[in-house]
């Protein structure tokens, strides 16, 4: 279940030979430092970003002279499936994923402030004829007597975005690892230039393109 640590770039088409168009998300995935491998607990750590050693604070400066690897900006925890298997100090590049593969992007969506009940969670509105005193405010919240309080979880306008959010199960329409480039068919959580966690799909197989290969 390992992945990349990437950038998204932003959206783009892809034209096929019988002239389909496939809207598609470009992210730069990789390279990643492998700053530690633990096969026995099924975990790899990464890193992604050069960055200067100035740049850090002093626990950051102290890991990455600990490992003794150049350091990186960003770091984060993949799991390993059983015959997954790197090194500490290895390189991974976007060529961990192949064109046909179904991957999982996880990024932090974009953040909208407050908003209200229309926006947030697509609410109906009031009549927008003359006279009406309302037109896009909350209606009512709560019930009668009984119980007489608003149930817990109830929808209301509040802070809108801004949350880690899993796009799944996406297609991996071409992979260009001299560039570190994937696309992906669809859209990813996130503004452009903003960090995503690239990783296998749990919903289907890790390789079904060449499962398909050997059916045929």
């Amino acid at each position: 279940m390992a992945g990349l640590i990437g950038k998204k770039i932003g959206m783009t088409q892809v034209f096929s030979d019988d002239g389909t168009v496939t809207p598609v998300t470009v992210i730069q995935a990789g390279p990643c430092l492998v700053l530690e491998s633990h096969p026995d607990r099924g975990r790899v750590k990464l890193g992604y970003g050069e960055v200067k050693p100035e740049k850090l604070n002093k626990p950051q400066r102290g890991y990455f002279a600990r490992v003794e690897l150049p350091p990186r900006r960003h770091i984060r925890d993949f799991r390993l499936s059983g015959d997954d298997r790197f090194e500490v100090g290895q390189e991974i590049k976007a060529d961990l994923f192949q064109a046909g593969d179904f991957v999982d992007v996880i990024g932090v969506s974009k953040g909208r402030g407050f908003s209200g009940g229309i926006k947030r969670w697509g609410f109906s509105r009031w009549p927008m004829s003359h006279g009406h005193p309302e037109h896009r405010r909350t209606g009512s919240i709560g019930q009668a007597s009984t119980p007489g309080r608003v149930a817990r979880g109830k929808r209301m306008p509040g802070r809108h975005g801004g949350k880690r959010v899993n796009a799944a199960n996406l297609k991996v329409v071409a992979a260009r690892p001299d560039d570190n480039l994937l696309l992906v068919k669809g859209a990813v959580p996130g503004p452009a230039n903003s960090l995503v966690l690239v990783r296998f799909s749990r919903k289907k197989p890790r390789r079904q393109r060449e499962a398909k290969k050997s059916e045929s």
